[in-house]
Parts: structure tokens; C-alpha cells; sequence
């Protein structure tokens, strides 16, 4: 048996004979336990290490970290021993650290007795030819990818007799069939079997295998057996030698791209008719303010003469007639205002059920007897977020249209719901966003529309009734004020069957208010100082007599900056009356807002025909801000400047002066009112008045007592529950400022129970009448004590 010297020597004769001049590949012998015995100058070139570097270093130098962790070295050697040879690639790491992808050829050496005496291993590096396969591999990977990750079309490969090679996701979602229950058959199973029998198959593959390419539509059947009207595109695949190798199949489902070319059409005309809104909003917009003034100058100037010549029925009937065209004026611009989406929005949170049970009668005499009328409300209803005022007029607007629809009577339905918008629904509506909405439905069971007709709508001025029965604008308010509110409408209807309008509100979590009660304009003066701020000459003059007439010292200025002038000068002023739009520098808001910082206590009123950007935002009124939209009445400027101006301030105490020194004989009890309720102080104050009394009013208990002290009241009618202070506690220390002093506890509630009161008292039970406050103010000073 030869030592380990003489195999060595034989090993080392071997590798000098015939690696000595090899640089393009690492040649070198490693021991049976892993030591590197030699290095050829490939070697070098490929690893970096010189001879005397590497001879009797450990296999595991030449591995990356993990191969070494794993045992790969050993385990490569181990193969060779084996099988006598082990062809491998892998990562191989040089001196400098850096990685290369090799190819490697291990050889089990042996002696001539047949023992093991070593190995010899030949490195290439073929990193280059490794980054070609894989980008190859990514190429096809990625392509398959592509390929099956098409989902609009079908793409498959026939075979040259037009057998199913292979089948992709889109194929298996357009036809139905699993690549499983389709590879293998003949694609002629996808025609229709009298287009089969034709042999209109085998024509695609003929026409394509001679002009390369062959493309058609028509009828094709789903796995299900349902129809599709099918694009087909066959392309024939050859060898590099020309030799036909099978073709590609490109089918694409045209039911779904007329589909889409339909939404696109819908959405083209959705968007055409919302530019046509939009144009006709800013048209509105644009024309609204100077045709509101106008309007403005006739209603004012008419009531006026109306005042004048009140005596005079021939002339007051034609007075009547032309504030009747004033207002139709008026509502004409409103509605369009509200249709451009451009209508200053106060919305509260409420409860539409509240809403719509305190509109039953109105409702119902706007139906009339022959339409009976019948609301449903979901249990658990949401709130919503609306204008409630501007709500009721759509609601209004809706039954009548509906009442329309059934001109022998019928039955109107009002339901109120909860829904829910999804993805689904909202895809096909534009602007709308899904969630959550209160639903408000009016059906009718009338004539119905065709669906023409319901197309149309909601369009401004479209309308089927007869010339001069209606302006087309009815059911387009309605829709521009849901669209504002960032709700939604649709209609359902059917001829002969009826008429379904749903309006969709945006749920509200907020908890809900009251509906606010409908003002009653009702014709109040004042003599407190109001400056009128008008560019428009006859505007200004018309609104000065009207207030003039009201009792008011009016003061003018003809721009903000004549306006700003004024407050600076020091004169005493109770409310600003401005408009919104003025021409110049400040703009309003900006006026006001310096105006409010001169004078604290300055009570802002702005009017306009439209309000443009300037106080409203998002369509809606900014907060805090008080608007009277030209044109107005006289009664509802009135109204609207009593609202703001509190009864209890100390303008309202020079007015009650000049009453009281107008009437120097009244008889009547100096009554001191005190509630919260702004509107029932104004109406108990009315009511006093018309029973010959004197009353003062104020919502502070504070105020109250502080009159106590300066004046001589011989009634105190004052609320049980008053924030601050109750209403006993008030009466208390209002008898000691006055011992003879008289008190009424006013209350929904019934009176509570409470120690002996040392004063005379009485209850009065709200809501009460006017005997009933008549005769408990008559009560007798001895029969007023309970």
C-alpha cells in the first residue's frame, strides 16, 4: 500500500503536467479531509488568492457563510466520493469578499491500489451566463404572470388542429370553464353549434395560418350555456424554420365593453348635465342680485303706496296684484337660487319624524279631501343635518306634484327610514358618497311617468303640464337643494301605477334639536338707531321709508367706507343693515366685523339677492351670521330686525317709555315680564297690550331685579325654570324690592311644592289663553293670594 508522500508526489505530477498553463478555469486538488493541496493561475485570476495564500487552507474558504453553516463543502465532497463525479452551482466567494456564481465539476482521485486519494475540482465562473438565464426566467415568469393575470380577456394556444393547449384566468372568468375541463378539447365547442356546423372554427384557423392573423365578432356560448357577443383576434405562431407551431387566441367579451361604452355615455350625459346646471347656477348667480334688488324697489315702494291708499279698494286690488307678481318674482329666483345649489343653508340636526308630524296639516290642505294621506316612520330613526324651513318646502312641493298625479284622488304615502348607500349603489351616481342617510320617500299611486320623462325630471323648466300650469322648477328645487345638503334623490315611477321620489339626507349622530317653529311675521316697530348700508340708490330710499315708517331713526351711507365713517363719528346705533355684495374696499364682512369691534353690543343684519362666497360657505350660512334674502316684506324686514333687537335692552326700555307717554291715562297694570323664550315674551307682550296693560320684557332675572329697583311694577309674571335663577327665587327678592308687588308663576308644569310664600302669588298653567290671563291679572288684591 502506497504512503500518503508517494501518493502526493503522483497527484502533484499530474496536476503539473496539465494545469500549469490553464487561466480561464480554477484547477485545483483538495485532500480527502478537505485541505487544499494545490492552485493553478486560474485560480488566481478567479478567486484572487495567490498559491502560498490558499495551499493547506480548508475547502470552506472558496463558501458563502451559510453553504459553510449547512456543511455543503463536506457534503459536495462527499457526492463526488460516491458517484465519482458531482457537478454543482453555486455561490463562491473570492478574497476579497465579493461572490460569484460558479460552475463546479468534482472528480474523486484514486490510487492505483483503488484508495481515495483525493479530489480535483474545476471552477468556472459563469455569473454572466447565470444573470442571461435568470432574466430569461424573470422574462417568461413575468410574462405568464401577465399573461394569466389578464382578466379582460381570454388568452389561450391552440395547437395547429386547434386543440386547447393552454388557458388563462380571463379565459376560464369570460367562458367558464377551469383550465382542467378545457385543455385538451377542440376550441370549436365555444361556437354556437349551427356556427360549429358551418365550420366557422376551422375558416379562423385556415384565414390566420395564411395571412398570419385573422379577427371577427360574433355570438359565442359560456360553459352555463348563456350568449356573448365576442372580438376575436387568432394569430398564427410558427417556428423559426417557418413550420406552423399553433396560434394564440385573443377573445374579449364585447357585451361588457358596450356595457362600458354605455356608463361612459350615461356619464358623458351626467356630465353634460351637470355643466348645464352648473352654467345656469352661475347664470342665476350672476343675474340674482341685481333682479332681487329690482324686486325689491317694487315690492317696498308698492307696499308703500299700498299704506297710503289703503282706503281705496280699486287701488288696492291693483296693489295686490302686483305684490302677488313681486313675490312670484321672488320665488322664481328662489327656486332657481336652489336648483343652482346657491341657496344660503341654515341647517340644524333634528329628527324628520318631528318635521314631518307638525307639516300634517298643512299637508293635508294642500292635498285637499280626495287624496288621503297616510306616513310611515321606521322605529329607531336616524337624525340628519337640514335646513328644515327649506326641507318643508320641498316636502310641500312634492305632495302637490303628487296630488297632481291624481286628479280623481288617490293616496299619498310618506315613509321615513333608515338606509344604507353601498359601493354598488353609489357607483352608478356621481358626488354621492356611501354611508349611512335618512330616507324620505313620497309615493303616489297617480298617472305615473314614462321613462322618458323621469329622465328629464329633475331638469329646470322641463315640465308636462299644460302651458302656464307650472314652471318646470318644482321637482329641479327639490333636487339642487338635496344635492347641496350632500344628500341624494331618485324617482321610481311606472304609467298607471304611480310615482315614488326618495330623498336621501346624510345621517347625522348629533343629537337632535326641535323643530324650529314657523315665525309669524306679524307688522312691530321699533325707535331704536339703524344705519342702512346700500350702493343701489332705490333700494337704499325704499328701505329708509320703510323703516322710517316702522317708527325707526334711520341712518344711511351709500359704501363701506362711508359706512365705517359713520360708526367711527360716535353716534349712537343699534343695528347694522347692510348688503352683502357692495362695490369698493372693505368688502361688507370685513365693514362689519370693524363695526362690531368699534361697538360691542352693534347688531349685524345683512341682506342680498345672492349672497356669492361671501358669508356662505359649503352652502351654508356662516355661523353667528343673520340674513334677510332680497326681496323681502315689509312684515318680514319687520320681523326680522324685532327678532335681533332684544326686547330687554335699553332701546327697548326708550320704546316702552314713548308707549307708556303716549297712553298718559292708561289704567292699565305695569306688568314685568320674565322668560327665556324670546317668542313668548313678544306674544304675552302682545297679549297684555290688547288688554289695556303696560308690560316690560326681559329673559335675564338679573335685568328683571335691576328694574325692580329703578321703576314700579304692580305684576311680576315670571317662568318657573329660568336659567340663572328660578322663578320663585326671582319673585322672592322681587317683593322686597317691592312689598306690594303682585306675582305670577307662569309654567307648562305643575306648580312645585314650596314653603309658605309670604307674598301674593298665582299660577298659570302655559299654554293659556287670553281670558285666561285676563282673569288672572283681574283677581282681586285679596283673592289673589293661592
Amino acid at each position: 500500500m502506497p504512503n500518503e508522500r508517494q501518493s502526493n508526489d503522483t497527484i502533484q505530477h499530474w496536476t503539473d503536467n496539465w494545469v500549469a498553463s490553464v487561466s480561464d478555469y480554477s484547477v485545483f486538488v483538495v485532500s480527502v479531509d478537505g485541505q487544499i493541496l494545490t492552485w493553478n493561475p486560474g485560480g488566481t485570476a478567479l478567486h484572487g488568492y495567490l498559491p502560498h495564500e490558499i495551499i493547506g487552507q480548508a475547502l470552506e474558504i472558496l463558501y458563502p457563510d451559510e453553504d459553510q453553516q449547512k456543511g455543503l463543502p463536506a457534503a459536495d465532497l462527499e457526492i463526488a466520493r460516491r458517484t465519482g463525479r458531482h457537478n454543482t452551482e453555486g455561490w463562491r466567494i473570492r478574497k476579497d469578499g465579493t461572490a460569484f456564481w460558479a460552475s463546479v465539476v468534482i472528480t474523486a482521485l484514486h490510487a492505483a491500489d483503488g484508495q481515495l486519494a483525493g479530489f480535483v475540482k474545476i471552477v468556472r465562473d459563469i455569473t454572466d451566463k447565470k444573470a442571461v438565464h435568470d432574466a430569461v426566467l424573470e422574462s417568461e415568469r413575468r410574462f405568464r404572470m401577465l399573461v394569466h393575470g389578464v382578466t379582460d380577456y381570454a388568452i389561450f394556444m391552440l395547437s395547429p388542429e386547434g386543440i386547447v393547449t393552454n388557458w388563462n384566468s380571463g379565459a376560464r372568468r369570460i367562458k367558464g370553464y377551469t383550465a382542467n375541463e378545457i385543455i385538451g378539447s377542440h376550441f370549436s365547442r365555444f361556437y354556437l353549434p349551427e356556427d360549429a356546423a358551418a365550420g366557422l372554427p376551422q375558416r379562423g384557423l385556415d384565414a390566420a395560418a395564411k395571412d398570419g392573423r385573422f379577427e371577427a365578432e360574433g355570438w359565442r356560448v359560456r360553459k352555463d350555456g348563456t350568449r356573448f357577443w365576442a372580438h376575436v383576434v387568432i394569430d398564427a405562431i410558427r417556428e423559426e424554420d417557418g413550420t406552423l407551431a399553433g396560434f394564440a387566441k385573443i377573445t374579449r367579451d364585447i357585451t361588457e365593453r358596450m356595457e362600458a361604452n354605455r356608463l361612459l355615455e350615461d356619464a358623458r350625459k351626467a356630465l353634460f348635465q351637470s355643466q348645464k346646471m352648473e352654467a345656469i347656477g352661475k347664470l342665476t348667480g350672476g343675474v340674482a342680485h341685481d333682479f332681487n334688488n329690482v324686486l325689491q324697489v317694487l315690492r317696498g315702494n308698492l307696499e308703500l303706496l299700498e299704506r297710503r291708499h289703503a282706503g281705496d279698494v280699486w287701488t288696492r286690488e291693483r296693489l295686490d296684484k302686483a305684490v302677488d307678481a313681486v313675490e312670484r318674482g321672488a320665488k322664481l329666483a328662489s327656486q332657481l337660487l336652489a336648483f343652482g345649489r346657491r341657496q344660503p343653508l341654515q341647517p340644524v340636526v333634528i329628527n324628520l319624524a318631528a318635521a314631518i308630524r307638525g307639516m300634517d296639516d298643512l299637508l293635508r290642505r294642500a292635498l285637499g279631501e280626495a287624496v288621503e294621506m297616510e306616513t310611515v316612520v321606521e322605529g329607531g330613526l336616524w337624525n340628519t343635518f337640514v335646513d328644515i324651513h327649506q326641507l318643508e318646502n320641498v316636502i310641500l312641493n312634492l305632495a302637490i306634484n303628487a296630488r297632481d298625479a291624481m286628479p280623481d284622488g288617490g293616496k299619498l304615502t310618506m315613509e321615513l327610514a333608515n338606509a344604507m348607500l353601498d359601493a354598488d349603489y353609489v357607483a352608478g351616481v356621481s358626488e354621492v358618497p356611501a354611508g349611512q342617510y335618512v330616507m324620505l320617500a313620497v309615493t303616489d299611486n297617480g298617472t305615473g311617468m314614462p321613462p322618458d320623462v323621469v329622465e328629464r325630471a329633475f331638469e329646470p323648466f322641463f315640465t308636462t303640464k299644460a302651458e302656464g300650469q307650472g314652471t318646470g322648477l318644482g321637482l329641479s328645487t327639490a333636487y339642487g337643494f338635496v344635492r347641496q345638503t350632500g344628500g341624494h334623490a331618485r324617482i321610481y315611477s311606472e304609467v298607471g301605477y304611480g310615482t315614488t321620489v326618495k330623498i336621501y339626507l346624510p345621517r347625522s349622530t348629533e343629537t337632535a334639536v326641535e323643530p324650529p317653529p314657523r315665525p309669524s311675521v306679524k307688522l312691530q316697530g321699533g325707535t331704536e338707531t339703524i344705519l342702512v348700508v346700500e350702493d343701489d340708490p332705490k333700494v337704499q330710499s325704499t328701505v329708509v321709508d320703510t323703516l322710517s315708517s316702522l317708527g325707526y331713526r334711520v341712518l344711511k351711507a351709500d359704501s363701506t367706507e362711508q359706512a365705517l365713517t359713520v360708526i367711527r363719528s360716535g353716534v349712537h346705533l343699534d343695528l347694522l343693515f347692510t348688503d352683502v355684495v357692495m362695490p369698493g374696499l372693505p368688502r361688507s364682512p370685513e365693514m362689519a366685523a370693524q363695526a362690531v369691534q368699534l361697538l360691542p353690543g352693534l347688531k349685524v343684519l345683512f341682506t342680498s339677492g345672492y349672497t356669492q362666497n361671501a358669508i356662505v360657505h359649503g352652502g351654508r350660512l356662516d355661523p353667528g351670521v343673520e340674513l334677510l334674502s332680497k326681496p323681502y316684506s315689509r312684515e318680514q324686514l319687520a320681523y326680522k330686525i324685532r327678532q335681533m333687537l332684544n326686547p330687554a335692552s335699553a332701546t327697548a326700555r326708550r320704546q316702552e317709555a314713548t308707549l307708556a307717554a303716549a297712553n298718559p291715562g292708561t289704567t292699565g297694570l305695569r306688568v314685568l315680564l320674565v322668560d327665556d323664550d324670546l317668542a313668548l315674551l313678544e306674544a304675552t307682550s302682545e297679549l297684555l297690550k290688547m288688554l289695556g296693560h303696560v308690560p316690560a320684557m326681559t329673559d335675564s332675572p338679573d335685568e328683571a331685579l335691576r328694574w325692580l329697583g329703578e321703576r314700579t311694577f304692580d305684576v311680576l309674571l315670571a317662568d318657573l325654570a329660568i336659567p340663572g335663577k328660578s322663578g320663585i327665587e326671582l319673585a322672592e327678592k322681587a317683593v322686597q324690592l317691592q312689598p306690594g308687588l303682585r306675582v305670577i308663576f307662569a309654567s307648562g308644569n305643575k306648580m312645585p311644592e314650596a314653603p309658605a310664600l309670604t307674598f301674593c302669588w298665582k299660577a298659570l298653567r302655559k299654554p293659556y289663553t287670553l281670558d285666561e290671563l285676563s282673569r288672572v291679572l283681574d283677581s282681586s288684591r285679596c283673592n289673589f293670594q293661592a
